[in-house]
């Protein structure tokens, strides 16, 4: 699935085949990293850079993600209150 996210505290940079652990509501699922498709200015919501190399923290910017195992995600769009989730460092 494809995600809009905000870091907000990681002490690295993220990159594209980084696996960390996604809670969506009582779900946790690890989810890789599978490419990093645009880095977001956060104020003004446009496109900065196109397949950036890294995000780090307090970039925003959209990616997609890939389950390790099946999982529902509901869009934003749609039921905001279920389209949230937070990514957690295994470490």
């Amino acid at each position: 699935f494809v995600a809009d996210l905000i870091i907000m505290n990681h002490p690295g940079k993220i990159v594209r085949g980084y696996t960390p652990v996604v809670d969506i509501h009582t779900a946790h699922v690890a989810c890789r990293f599978e490419e990093l498709l645009a880095k977001i200015d956060r104020k003004s919501k446009q496109k900065t850079e196109d397949f950036p190399k890294f995000l780090k923290s307090g970039d925003a910017g959209k990616v997609r993600l890939v389950p390790i195992k099946p999982l529902v995600v509901e869009t934003f769009a749609t039921y905001p209150a279920l389209g949230r989730f937070v990514v957690r460092d295994i470490n």
